[in-house]
Order: structure tokens, then sequence, then C-alpha cells
């Protein structure tokens, strides 16, 4: 970087790279030899970001895929679950202790991990999950995801089997 202020995503980046440091040092130390740690999978902070005036991303560990963000950025207390509002609506979280980084808040995608073959699966998931997460639920494409796929069964259409269900 040459001189100026960092760019505003700089501060979500490193601290979404501290908390897989974290991570890190909790599956060397106490995941790696259970029954639930995919061994084909790193820890991988995915898609950290500025929102809100707080940060949030996606965690990818060989045990778990969680949405994660500072507690601080939590205004809504249920009992022990944190709400946070999302363009997409609003999401529970759950608040945990790590190491360096404190409190966090963690909402869960997978867990186990064992359907995910290797890393490009899971990030890809990942960036999947956040760009879902962020698409405002009013949104024309969200409207379009919520409609069913198929068209209204016709009799032409049942009779020449068009109806078949295709998986890609």
């Amino acid at each position: 970087m040459t001189g100026g202020a960092p760019a505003p995503e700089a501060d979500a980046v490193a601290w979404g790279e501290l908390l897989a440091e974290g991570y890190r040092e909790i599956g060397d130390r106490a995941m790696r030899d259970l029954p639930i740690y995919n061994d084909a999978l790193g820890v991988e902070a995915v898609g950290f970001r500025r929102f809100n005036g707080s940060f949030v991303g996606i965690m990818v560990t060989p045990w778990f895929m969680n949405v994660v963000m500072p507690t601080s950025a939590m205004r809504e207390r249920s009992g022990t679950s944190l709400r946070f509002r999302f363009p997409a609506g609003d999401i529970e979280f759950s608040v945990s202790e790590i190491g360096q980084m404190g409190r966090i808040a963690s909402c869960s995608l997978f867990s186990p991990m064992f359907e995910f073959a290797d890393m490009a699966a899971a990030r890809a998931t990942a960036e999947a999950a956040l760009a879902e997460l962020m698409l405002p639920e009013d949104s024309e494409e969200a409207a379009r995801r919520r409609e069913p796929a198929t068209t209204p069964i016709d009799r032409r259409n049942f009779l020449r089997g068009a109806l078949t269900e295709r998986r890609e």
C-alpha cells in the first residue's frame, strides 16, 4: 500500500483473518482428532466486509461453517441469542468466546462438514450463502427465487413426459 488510509474493507478482512487464526489454533489443539473433523478442509475467513458499522463474513473450518460477527454489532437481545437485521431478513446468532478475539456472534450454516469434498466447494458455498444474506428480501431476484420452478401441469406436457424432474 502506498500511503493514505487503508481501504474500508481492510479492517473487516483483518478481523476475519485474526478469527481464522484463532480457529486454526482450536483445530490443531482440540478438534483434529474428533470424528466431526473433515481432513479435506482447512480454516478460511470468506467474504469478510463492513456491514452496518460492523464486520460480517463466513468462517469455514473442518468442523463447521458459520456466519460470524463481533458481538458489539448486536442490538437486540433475546435470552442467550442475539438478532441482527440483514437485507435478507433477521438472523439469530449465538455468542461464544474465541481466544484473543473475545466474544463473537455465530449463526451455523453447516456442521459437520462432510458434504464438502474440498475447500473449493466449501468456499463456493460460503460465498453463495453470504450473497444470499445480503440480497434484500424485497428485491426482484429474491422474489424470482421464491417462485416455483415448475410450470402448471397440463395434459399435453404430462403425456409428452415434459414434467420429468431434471436435476443438474
